[in-house]
């Protein structure tokens, strides 16, 4: 297959070429009116090299795809998602598959599952939430007993969408989940793994309504000790969808009895059992704490945008207790699940997390130095698990310190880039962040392939009864999941700085606070406290005349006149003095 490159269409009285949007492709590609494909001056389009650059004329090439015209929204969007190779459509072929899927469960399923459809059983979304893949089922087993000091005891499930009961191996649908591998979350949309008749309708957990599910049902006692557990296959029936807000509501005890706006009875039983879900949370939390875990508190930013795609504001993402209840029994059914496929002895996808490599920690210890924080690291050469405690119990002391602190979120932020990413992998190291031995990804498999994987090793190791089969290669399914994941996540980030960018447009002129969150030998970039858009000062832009020289120990710009430092996590006031959405960009002045 031929190179395929993104860029904008120009046309001109000397004929048709098109510029890269990758800066490092130096050469334009020259285009024949008879491969314009019907695109027009300034449409960003996806072109096909079909003659490499010789010395004499430069690449030829023919028009695949129009994207639209440069500066429009869709257009930018669907831009991004090709520069990363993420696709914008569904293929009709897998959309007709997820169509023809019969709706209806028969009686001979239903009998082949554990009916759990009276159980206590809701979800617990973001607010704009359309695919609900976890829901949590709750009941009361015993009282506790005073005379005796037994604690009372619960049945806890957690109950994940039965996705590949409905995705054959190795289908058209199943093959095209695969290659997205994940759904992706631009600011002003999502692309999603599985057509929109499985993700926000089959499979989707919706309130009154027969699920087929994959469950991990836990007996806990209210110390927060799990007695057994044990894997199946259910059906389910949720009776009430709450988003987070409205759950947060009630661990604060500002909401009682009425029906949730989103469908369903908020009863009672629900207040009592989201408020003794949370508490039994907060003990898995401090256990796993305690156990090592590490925590980035970090402020997340999400852009608002209106019906066209424009952006509105910023809205603080905060962390909340009722992120927390759920988050905590999606890590207990994960780490259940991982253990429990380990002791098959067979080929198990993992979620795992290397240790940080050394030399990052020690540029973490000394970067950090300069705000008055000492990190006690152990001795280089103490490369065993004893020195891989006393690092993390040197990291989690300066998060810890750092917390509440004007530098939180850089220290928090260089802290991060210390760890290695998280992968997929069939050779288990374990999670170092969560400190879990075992850990794998269960409960999303409406929104990534790794999970499917998973079930359907459960389904063939562990289950009886209706089992499919796995991929061929699960360790290059992994790294494949792996690559897709990054992707995502970098098309998502694109997407949110072309949007700051856009908005910064309206801004020019304007004066902000800001942190500096980057130095290079070129200037500092800021981060802007409310929106957390960042941009570049660039060294003549830094209100003095003298030269700036960039110090790499120091993480720091020099004045060679005055002596003065400009460095991470100093606090600067700027002014916006250009931005550029389709370059993504913004540049700052110092005031």
């Amino acid at each position: 297959m031929h190179e395929r490159i993104l860029g904008t269409l120009i046309l001109s009285r000397y004929g048709a070429e098109v510029l890269p949007a990758n800066k490092q492709s130096s050469e334009n590609i020259a285009v024949a009116p008879r491969y314009l494909h019907g695109a027009n001056d300034n449409d960003k389009v996806i072109v096909e090299i079909i003659h490499p650059a010789t010395r004499k004329r430069p690449p030829m090439g023919k028009i695949v795809e129009v994207l639209g015209q440069s500066g429009n929204n869709d257009a930018e969007m669907h831009a991004i998602l090709a520069e990363y190779g993420l696709p914008c459509e569904y293929p009709q072929q897998a959309i007709a598959e997820a169509e023809e899927i019969d709706a209806d469960i028969s009686t001979q399923e239903i009998y082949r599952r554990r009916d759990m459809r009276d159980e206590l059983t809701f979800t617990i979304d973001p607010f704009d939430a359309k695919d609900f893949d976890d829901a949590l089922s709750f009941k009361i087993l015993t009282q506790p007993d005073g005379e005796t000091d037994t604690p009372a005891t619960y049945e806890i499930g957690v109950h994940i969408a039965d996705v590949t009961y409905y995705v054959e191996s190795g289908s058209v649908l199943d093959n095209e989940a695969y290659n997205r591998a994940t759904s992706v979350y631009l600011v002003d949309r999502t692309i999603p793994m599985l057509p929109e008749r499985l993700c926000n309708n089959l499979c989707s957990l919706r309130p009154n309504e027969d699920k087929l599910t994959m469950s991990v049902i836990f007996t806990m006692d209210s110390k927060g000790k799990v007695i057994k557990h044990k894997i199946c296959r259910t059906i389910i029936r949720s009776d009430v969808r709450l988003d987070y807000e409205q759950a947060q509501a009630i661990i604060d005890g500002t909401r009682s009895v009425s029906t949730s706006e989103h469908g369903g009875e908020i009863s009672n039983d629900v207040l009592t059992a989201i408020r003794e879900l949370n508490r039994l949370a907060d003990i898995l939390r401090e256990e796993r704490f305690r156990h090592g875990a590490i925590e980035f508190e970090r402020e997340e930013v999400k852009v608002l945008v209106d019906e066209q795609g424009r952006p509105t504001g910023f809205q603080l993402q905060e962390s909340t207790p009722s992120h927390h209840l759920v988050e905590e029994f999606m890590l207990l059914a994960n780490r259940t699940v991982a253990m429990q496929l380990s002791g098959t002895n067979k080929d198990v996808v993992y979620r795992v997390h290397d240790v940080p490599d050394p030399d990052k920690v020690d540029a973490l210890s000394k970067f950090v130095h300069k705000f008055g924080y000492s990190m006690r690291l152990p001795k280089r050469d103490q490369k065993n698990e004893n020195g891989t405690r006393a690092a993390t119990k040197a990291i989690k002391h300066l998060l810890s310190e750092s917390t509440g602190t004007p530098e939180q979120e850089l220290i928090h932020t260089i802290a991060i880039r210390t760890m290695p990413k998280a992968v997929y992998s069939t050779h288990n190291i374990g999670h170092y962040g969560l400190a879990f031995p075992y850990y794998t990804h269960f409960t999303s498999p409406i929104r990534r392939y790794p999970d499917m994987m998973v079930h359907r090793l459960v389904a063939k190791y562990l289950l009886s009864g209706k089992s499919q089969s796995t991929m061929g290669d699960l360790e290059e399914a992994c790294r494949h999941c792996s690559d897709r994941e990054q992707l995502a996540i970098a098309a998502e980030r694109a997407s949110v700085k072309y949007k700051q960018a856009e908005w910064m447009e309206q801004h020019i002129g304007e004066v902000f606070d800001g942190i500096v969150s980057g130095v290079t030998e070129y200037g500092a970039y800021v981060q802007l406290d409310d929106s957390h858009c960042e941009g570049l000062i660039h060294v003549r832009e830094m209100g003095s005349e003298a030269y700036w020289s960039y110090s790499e120990d120091e993480y720091c710009l020099i004045n060679e006149q005055t002596g003065e430092k400009l460095t991470l996590g100093d606090r600067v006031r700027v002014q916006v003095l250009r931005a550029d959405a389709l370059q993504r960009r913004i540049d700052f002045r110092r005031v």
